[in-house]
């Protein structure tokens, strides 16, 4: 079963999508799954260098009250599965091309998961800056990916143009928001839906093939 996992790392419902979607694997280790990133940047016109933390994040939620009431609800709801955030250290509101680059480079490798999941958690609640090469490298690093040949990469512009492709099927696709998860090619799940959804959805589809 192929999933199409349409993210951004920068997106706080992703992060918990990843890790129920993980929780729901767990409970069907017989199910063969083969889980696919694809970039979607929420804010493909950011600046090449971001823009301060916190003056955008009381922008986009319109006031500090907002913002703190949306941050302690996705806190909730990740918690229990894994997804775990400290707000107050996020280092910036980064452009993400170069973690989406990251990510398709550690899938050539097969470090993929692995690369997203240390992305999600060094934003989140790490302090990473995903406009930092450097910050970038450390966490390429600590999935076993080679410090030299990712620093080279990092350098360069190889894989832009496999970030602005996926961006482009996902508009045709009509994918506004993410998460959004296309299976076989055929079904679609919205949002970061909890575990059970996914397992009523294994089985679905599971039973349409066998009948």
């Amino acid at each position: 079963m192929k999933i199409d996992v349409y993210a951004d790392v920068v997106c706080p419902w992703c992060y918990v999508g990843e890790k129920r979607l993980e929780k729901a694997l767990r409970q069907r280790p017989d199910l063969d799954v083969e889980r696919r990133w694809r970039p979607f940047q929420l804010r493909p016109e950011m600046p090449e260098n971001g823009l301060p933390w916190r003056e955008f994040a009381v922008g986009k939620f319109g006031g500090e009250e907002n913002m703190k009431r949306a941050f302690s609800h996705v806190s909730a709801a990740g918690e229990p599965d894994g997804a775990r955030f400290d707000f107050d250290r996020v280092a910036s509101a980064p452009n993400t091309v170069d973690a989406h680059r990251l990510i398709l480079y550690a899938a050539d490798r097969g470090k993929e998961w692995e690369m997203a999941d240390a992305l999600f958690r060094g934003y989140f609640a790490g302090g990473r800056d995903l406009n930092d090469a450097e910050d970038l490298a450390a966490m390429a690093v600590e999935t076993g990916l080679d410090p030299g040949e990712v620093g080279a990469f990092l350098s360069g512009g190889v894989g832009i143009e496999g970030v602005w492709e996926s961006q482009q099927t996902a508009a045709r696709l009509g994918i506004t928001g993410v998460p959004f998860y296309v299976v076989e090619g055929r079904y679609a799940v919205s949002g970061g839906q909890p575990a059970e959804v996914w397992l009523r959805t294994f089985d679905a589809i599971q039973s349409e093939f066998v009948s």
